[in-house]
């Protein structure tokens, strides 16, 4: 039997229970850090020689020239045409779910001129060349390589260079064959730091990209940590985390088995459920008992529910809105009647998976909107990942001779008012 926390809102104390629930600060790891900053200019200083130096330590990979480290297109579409029949079925259709949605997300260039003749607007245009990185060895994530390379396709970035850990030589068939389905332009059999440290600088055999996003260990996420202001990053991401707010009339298996779902990817996940019905919740408790023994990650599981999990009894749907927004998860799942009722209170989530029939796992594989959300609270002010992050935009500017007369007048007062001279005359000279 699992010992999951049990709060109600009643508790004189919840408000403190709950905010030592959802304290998380990845504990700073000095030995780690030392280690990822020492790589990072390590292969900023040698490049390709550290890097083979790094995949031979790391991944066991005697390579004597870089050039070797690049898989060929031909080793993609091999991997892709390798899969059984349902495996290609099912990454082409949940391909072709995330292009579609994503195509809503692309971003247009805009102007319009007043009525002197001055033109303003905003020009979009899409990045030139983008890293992914994919987590490699035990790790296997295809999903992921569909999520974060196929919005940038959309966005029209100009290559795409993918980096893939293969320790010991083994390769991924499933993360190759995505990686040919999404249109990747590169792909290098490389991980940890020295990975994000070669497309962060470039080397003489990895270009040198203007973003990097994709998920990665503790080394991984120190380094992209490191690297941001001489590259973007899409997130450093925290642990998973699902709410569930469930009116008490799903059935509680699929409350239970959803709860699970994000508590197994690991120790430090978190999965919580919000009721107003007390019963339910104590349901919900059981079935979870009852369907761990089933999970081969059972341990991880326990380990997560029983360590930041939680079953909290709230007054009515109302309240679990309201603490719904002061949590602000990942992955939010309102498994009522009439989810779209309550849709206008949620202020903060990276995703809402609504109904008693929207579980959580398809929004990660096929449902089309992006699986890489934001976390540990950061759905305040964060997005999922998107086209929008693969486009930048660059103002458009264009002042007619009469505009120049009135804006220059009023550049002017302000400019002399900070006490920049300069300004105030570049504005003043196109007055006429």
């Amino acid at each position: 039997m699992m010992n999951i926390k049990r709060l109600s809102t009643k508790q004189s104390d919840f408000d403190t229970q709950l905010d030592r629930l959802l304290a998380f600060e990845a504990t700073a790891d000095d030995k780690l850090e030392a280690t990822v900053a020492s790589i990072l200019v390590d292969v900023k200083r040698r490049g390709d020689a550290a890097l083979l130096e790094y995949t031979k330590r790391f991944d066991r990979l005697d390579v004597s020239d870089a050039a070797e480290l690049e898989l060929p297109q031909t080793a993609l579409r091999a991997a892709f045409e390798s899969l059984s029949e349902a495996q290609r079925t099912a990454l082409e259709q949940a391909a072709q779910r995330v292009t579609a949605y994503h195509e809503k997300q692309l971003q247009s260039s805009w102007s319009y001129t007043e009525a002197d003749g001055t033109l303003l607007g905003q020009q979009v245009t899409p990045l030139d060349r983008v890293g992914l990185y994919v987590p490699g060895g035990k790790a296997a994530y295809p999903s992921s390589v569909l999520m974060n390379a196929l919005p940038a396709k959309v966005a029209g970035v100009g290559e795409l260079i993918m980096v893939v850990p293969t320790p010991d030589g083994v390769q991924n068939a499933l993360v190759l064959a995505a990686a040919h389905l999404a249109g990747v332009d590169r792909v290098f059999t490389i991980g940890g730091a020295q990975a994000v440290a070669a497309l962060a600088y470039g080397t003489a055999t990895v270009p040198r990209v203007d973003k990097i996003v994709g998920p990665g260990n503790a080394y991984v996420a120190a380094a992209k940590r490191r690297v941001f202001g001489v590259v973007g990053i899409d997130m450093v991401a925290g642990p998973s985390e699902i709410l569930v707010i469930c009116d008490g009339q799903t059935n509680p298996d699929w409350i239970a088995m959803d709860l699970f779902s994000q508590a197994e990817h690991d120790e430090l996940a978190q999965a919580i459920l919000l009721s107003p019905d007390a019963k339910f919740v104590e349901t919900v408790a059981q079935s979870a008992d009852r369907l761990l023994e089933q999970m081969p990650r059972r341990d991880i599981i326990k380990a997560a529910l029983e360590n930041r999990g939680a079953l909290i009894h709230v007054a009515d749907m109302d309240e679990a809105c309201v603490i719904c927004n002061r949590i602000a998860p990942e992955h939010l799942e309102l498994s009522v009647e009439s989810p779209q009722q309550w849709l206008s209170k949620i202020k903060h989530a990276g995703a809402i998976f609504m109904g008693r029939y929207t579980s959580e796992s398809l929004g990660d594989y096929c449902a089309g909107p992006n699986h890489v959300l934001p976390t540990s609270g950061t759905a305040r002010f964060s997005s999922p990942l998107g086209v929008y992050d693969f486009q930048k935009r660059s103002s458009l500017i264009q002042v007619s001779a009469q505009g120049a007369a009135v804006l220059g007048e009023i550049a002017s007062v302000l400019a002399f008012g900070e006490g920049l001279q300069a300004h105030a005359q570049s504005a003043l000279f196109r007055k006429v």
